[in-house]
């Protein structure tokens, strides 16, 4: 679900939509071989469910990638659906399983630039039938009349999908040109979605940790459930690319590399990984301030959600010593920036270096991830408070690190990266 950020929201009206995509309901699948492979990203099993196994992949000699650009706040993954293949651009997304794209007929749909994906121009679509188990096992399907599995998706600000669920082809594109087509891919084929979309954005890709995800199902097909991204930093020219990397090839290893465990909760979507601290410039400052003691799994690392969210006390102890290091007045007069820490400068902003201090894991961030310009000449921190406990690990302070899920070994690995020279 889209979910809006009531602090962060004022100053970023118009220019991005903070999306949360915290999932309701999921459901399993599963494949086989054992390539790695890339997607593109331009800027959200059981054997006895899935017998049949991807196929065409053991000629590939090279690892398929395509690119992955910044777009208003978010990143939006380009994969091609249907037999021929038709190009959607969903948002990537690793706070949610669900991959979904609005589909013909559409009877309750927002606005997009491309046409709909439309399910009977493909000889390789399928709706999967209300008595197979996977139907059973989603707590919101329900038979049609036509005996097929209709399915609600539904996200944490009362955004949703709701429409068939079925299987595809899902066909990326190789280093080497080659086409490599993922058969039996279970997506849903949105009938009815309501939400804080834009036009460019013609569903989502789920990334989670679930069975229904992305990951899950192709993980075993390319050695393992395992994948890599790049993000290039907010305001980056929508022409400069980067890319994403899925299966064994996508490992981040070399110079530089820091790695954290991923906390293993009831929650199986979202990726879950402990702060242990923030420190501003030299300045430490403990997770949340109240004790010695951090809960395990308190930050969740999340592609969908452009700022970082911290529990209330925890972000006033930050925001405090960044005003600290600042050499300049923050800005006062200006009610469209609500709240926010922010600055106006001509030039970047010569802030305090950040480092996030995970558990066996440092990572230094610099003003350009830290700080977001909404307009020219002014500099907000891309921070925000939360309500909760477990905080939110936002896109922005992504950006420019290799950042490896690893969700065979548990791990989570960042690498500083110039991700605008990641091709």
């Amino acid at each position: 679900m889209a979910y809006y950020l009531t602090s962060f929201h004022p100053f970023l009206a118009a220019i991005i939509i903070c999306l949360v995509f915290l999932p309701l309901h999921f459901s399993p699948i599963q494949g086989n071989t054992n390539e790695g492979f890339s997607i593109n990203l331009i800027r959200k099993t059981s054997p006895k469910i899935f017998p049949q196994r991807l196929r065409g992949l053991s000629a590939i000699s090279r690892t398929p990638q395509s690119p992955i650009s910044a777009y208003l706040g978010e990143y939006l993954m380009e994969i091609s659906i249907g037999t021929p293949p038709v190009k959607v651009y969903g948002i990537a997304d690793t706070g949610s399983d669900l991959t979904w794209t609005q589909c013909v007929p559409c009877n309750n749909c927002y606005k997009q630039l491309n046409p709909m994906f439309d399910p009977q121009k493909s000889s390789s679509y399928s709706n999967i039938p209300c008595n197979s188990n996977l139907c059973h096992e989603l707590n919101t399907g329900v038979c049609s009349p036509q005996k097929q599995c209709n399915y609600t998706y539904g996200y944490a600000d009362d955004s949703m999908t709701q429409g068939a669920l079925s299987q595809e082809t899902v066909t990326l594109t190789s280093t080497t040109g080659e086409s490599v087509p993922l058969k039996g891919i279970v997506f849903g084929c949105g009938h009815n979605n309501t939400g804080t979309f834009n036009d460019h954005e013609m569903g989502i890709i789920g990334l989670g940790g679930g069975p229904v995800s992305l990951i899950s199902q192709i993980g075993s097909s390319f050695g393992g459930k395992m994948f890599s991204q790049c993000l290039v930093p907010f305001h980056t020219d929508v022409s400069v690319s980067s890319r994403m990397s899925f299966g064994k090839a996508s490992k981040v290893s070399g110079n530089g590399v820091v790695s954290t465990p991923l906390v293993a909760k009831d929650d199986k979507t979202l990726y879950f990984v402990t702060l242990l601290g923030i420190s501003v410039g030299n300045t430490y400052l403990h997770y949340n301030g109240s004790s010695n003691t951090v809960e395990k799994g308190n930050m969740i690392l999340d592609s969908g959600t452009p700022p970082t969210m911290l529990p209330t006390q925890f972000y006033d102890q930050v925001v405090a010593q960044v005003k600290n290091q600042v050499k300049m007045k923050p800005i006062v007069d200006d009610p469209g920036l609500g709240s926010q820490l922010c600055y106006r400068t001509k030039n970047n902003l010569n802030g305090p270096m950040l480092t996030a201090h995970f558990e066996g894991a440092d990572v230094t961030l610099a003003p350009i991830q830290t700080f977001i310009p909404p307009k020219d000449g002014v500099f907000c921190l891309a921070f925000t408070n939360i309500s909760t406990d477990v905080g939110i690990y936002g896109n922005f302070v992504q950006s420019n690190f290799l950042i490896g899920f690893d969700l065979e070994a548990k791990m989570v690995s960042f690498k500083p990266t110039d991700c605008t020279k990641n091709k």
